[in-house]
């Protein structure tokens, strides 16, 4: 019966005999436009038909697939099926839709070129539908597996492995389209997804063609959509192009909650086909994240790349530093905006690192020089990435990087380990890194108490090298005019108009007069030390002349002085300093008063310091700095009898008279700086000038009037406070818990009798103790002194006694 209701058209349903008459006899014909505007009308007019229309269509088209000559009539089904979908938005659509997608999956898995671009084609068509009421059922599984297969196509022919790569990457975008914006549709976001969907964008965009392209046009198509004409073949048909697009569509649309799907399959990616070295095309991937994603969503892209660095902790240095380096490309972008604590949590991870890479040790050189090299850029990405901040973040940058040194108490052995060493040195240098990309502006905000102390304490370990890079650390922020080159060598300036010298501003002065004694302390204390080489000299005097043109005033010249002084009479007094360092330090101290009597332009001070540098050169050269820092000095050259003569020194009192006839408090100035235990650790109020005699501390334990070194006293640092309030809290809280169950159990059991007579007698006591104290007040008891001035007519009157004007009783 089946079959003759087969052969006998008329007995055919009406759906069939229209969907039977939009196909003409010969496909190159196409669709029976009026035929097909029945099936249109058909459709409309009865939407419960549509259904069994789609399955009908379906069958036809299986019938042809498998008659090859009929592949024509295959395309013209879908183009009706296409239009049946845009003209139809009745809720029976999802039945049709059901029909549809079997088609295009049956389409999908022909092995046909034309027929899966066909598919593809029309399925993108389908995604941007807008459907009245989804289908919650429907799944997209196998679409985005064979897209994501289409994607990884590599046919012999090039021509259509492009046009199938294309149309998985058009597929791929469409799956997206049409799930991403129904939280109640299948959820693509899911891992088993999006470790299908990012590899492939991923795959296709890491194209080989591209790199002899010309880099700057493909950049700019990466961060920005509009950098090619929409009518641009290259955009239509290049797969990179077209996965670019894709992948940023992708991310543009992640929510907090997805973004770290997206991140996943992306570090995945890059860490199995080995591309972070080189990282240009990890570099592109990121770009495109940053610019695509939401900016309150950056973080968490700094979040997964910091938590990538750490899986890769035993990785090659050189991955590493490429992973870092794509981190610090991010971090860049994210700078634009505000990257809140993000910022020292890059930091705290790089830090980190650099610790972790210091201790490791290898055997082979090769490895070392890597490691070295790793090191390097750490360094020079935090450095760049600090260049990017405001300067009072390059300021909590450096205290935060200091904050991480190792520090070295007074109960500790005196040697450092090599380990710390290094640490400390690669600190050092990465907080010089950071300094040299502050520009100074006001020297309260470069040297905040927290940071200027424990970077002065820094200045006196025992390796010379680091003591080096902290000089280097004052002279980049201390010089605001690019002086320090022209300080760098020790010598006898006779002109100053190689110098850049302002006045200084009143609020440096100040400045000076409560943080100057940490200087001089910091000086003298470095100047003394007999583990230093000639760069060290080189680098205390800059600092030192530094002091002088950017800080120095006639308000300070006192100190200044005294400061010299002072380290002259310790060189004379101190029997342990070889006679290299005495030559160096007497050499360092000519040339700083020689510039210092250029710029205050005292004549009586001038007279003075020429004479005794007139008196050198003729009788102790080797008290000069031409000889002192010449490097080509033997043993030999030095001489054997050390005995200074008196005019070979500068003298307190010529120098204490003429800056007193210039109008000078010279009080202070014989006072020895090194008797002052103002140490670098005290964080005492400082706003006295050193001149005042009255601030000075003298120590009488000492049996002569020679110099001494301040007496060390037990720093107090911060992990021993943080451990004793810690203890008393935990005390406190214990006290007060066992104390309010006491009155908690107290008022829960006791009968409420009990609880108002022990209120009242809590009151009553409270009254007695008041009458007790007021009585006192009124009645004061007799002493001698007060019987005694009885009868005087001053005598004290008693409080209430007083008369009160009437305007202060209320």
């Amino acid at each position: 019966m089946a079959g003759s209701c087969f052969c006998c058209v008329a007995l055919k349903p009406r759906y069939k005999r229209l969907v039977d008459n939009i196909f003409p006899t010969d496909p190159q014909d196409g669709l029976v436009k009026s035929n097909m505007e029945k099936l249109l009308f058909y459709a409309l007019s009865t939407p419960e038909k549509l259904d069994r229309i789609g399955e009908y269509l379906a069958q036809r088209v299986n019938r042809d697939i498998h008659r090859h000559r009929r592949i024509g009539f295959v395309f013209l089904a879908m183009d009706a099926l296409d239009q049946l979908l845009v003209a139809c938005h009745a809720q029976a659509i999802n039945l049709f839709v059901e029909s549809y997608l079997k088609m295009v999956q049956k389409l999908l898995e022909y092995d046909n070129v034309d027929l899966q671009i066909l598919a593809t084609s029309s399925f993108v068509k389908f995604t941007n539908i807008e459907e009245d009421t989804p289908s919650y059922h429907r799944r997209y599984d196998f679409f985005v597996s064979r897209f994501s297969a289409m994607c990884h196509c590599d046919e012999v022919s090039e021509s259509d492995r492009l046009k199938i790569r294309t149309a998985g990457l058009r597929g791929i975008q469409g799956v997206v389209r049409k799930t991403v914006s129904d939280e109640l549709q299948v959820n693509i976001w899911e891992s088993v997804h999006m470790d299908k969907i990012v590899p492939s964008l991923l795959y296709n965009m890491h194209d080989p063609r591209m790199t002899d392209e010309d880099d700057n046009a493909t950049e700019s198509f990466y961060i920005s959509s509009d950098s090619l004409e929409p009518e641009s073949p290259r955009n239509e048909d290049d797969p990179a192009l077209v996965a670019a697009t894709t992948f940023r569509d992708l991310v543009c649309r992640a929510s907090f909650g997805s973004i770290k799907s997206v991140l996943k399959p992306v570090l995945v990616h890059l860490d199995l086909h080995k591309l972070w070295v080189p990282n240009d095309f990890a570099i592109k991937c990121f770009k495109i994240i940053m610019y695509s994603i939401q900016a309150k969503y950056s973080y968490l892209v700094l979040q997964m790349l910091m938590s990538h660095l750490d899986t890769h902790q035993k990785s090659e240095p050189m991955i590493k530093a490429n992973i870092i380096d794509v981190l610090f490309q991010t971090v860049l972008i994210a700078a634009g905006g505000s990257v809140g604590p993000s910022v020292l949590e890059v930091f705290d991870t790089l830090l980190r690192h650099l610790r972790v890479s210091v201790d490791s040790k290898y055997e082979e050189a090769e490895k070392t020089e890597m490691e070295r090299k790793f090191q390097e850029v750490i360094i020079n990405t935090i450095g760049e990435f600090a260049n990017n901040l405001p300067d009072y973040q390059k300021i909590d940058t450096m205290m935060f990087v200091l904050g991480k040194l190792p520090q070295k108490t007074n109960h500790e052995d005196y040697g450092t380990p090599p380990i710390d060493i290094q640490l400390q040195n690669m600190l050092l240098k990465t907080l010089l890194k950071v300094a040299t990309k502050y520009q100074t502006v006001v020297m309260m905000n470069a040297f905040p108490p927290e940071f200027l102390i424990p970077l002065l304490k820094m200045s006196q370990v025992e390796e010379p090298a680091l003591r080096l890079i902290v000089q280097d650390i004052l002279h980049t922020l201390i010089d605001r005019h690019g002086n320090t080159q022209k300080l760098k060598n020790v010598c006898m300036l006779k002109d100053l108009s190689e110098l850049t010298i302002e006045t200084t501003p009143r609020q440096d002065i100040m400045f000076m007069k409560k943080n100057g004694n940490h200087f001089y302390h910091h000086l003298y204390e470095n100047i003394e030390m007999n583990s230093n080489h000639v760069e060290n000299f080189e680098a205390l005097y800059c600092t030192m002349a530094l002091i002088l043109v950017e800080l120095g005033s006639s308000d300070l010249l006192v100190d200044l002085c005294r400061l010299a002084l002072d380290i002259q009479h310790m060189v004379c007094t101190n029997n342990h300093l070889p006679i290299t360092h005495k030559c160096a330090i007497h050499g360092l101290l000519a040339a700083y008063l020689n510039l210092l009597c250029h710029l205050m332009s005292i004549p009586a001070f001038s007279e003075h310091v020429n004479q005794v540098l007139e008196s050198r050169s003729q009788e102790a050269s080797f008290l000069l700095p031409e000889f002192a820092f010449n490097r080509k000095n033997k043993p030999s050259s030095y001489p054997i009898d050390f005995t200074l003569r008196e005019n070979w020194l500068f003298s307190q009192k010529a120098i204490a008279e003429s800056l007193q006839n210039n109008g000078h408090d010279t009080a202070g100035l014989d006072v020895p700086f090194s008797l002052r235990p103002l140490g670098i650790g005290d964080t005492s109020d400082m706003t006295h000038s050193t001149s005042d005699i009255h601030s000075v501390n003298l120590d009488f334990d000492s049996t002569n009037g020679s110099p001494t070194v301040p007496k060390k006293v037990d720093d107090v640092t911060f992990d021993a406070l943080k451990k004793m309030l810690n203890e008393e809290e935990t005390v406190n809280k214990d006290e007060e818990e066992k104390k309010r169950l006491q009155i908690f159990a107290s008022f829960r059991d006791a009968p409420f009798e009990e609880i108002m007579a022990r209120s009242e007698a809590k009151s009553n006591q409270f009254h007695n103790k008041l009458n007790e104290i007021l009585d006192l007040v009124s009645n004061p008891p007799e002493s001698p002194s007060s019987t005694t001035n009885l009868s005087s007519p001053d005598a004290a009157v008693a409080v209430f006694s007083m008369q009160i004007p009437d305007l202060y009783v209320y």
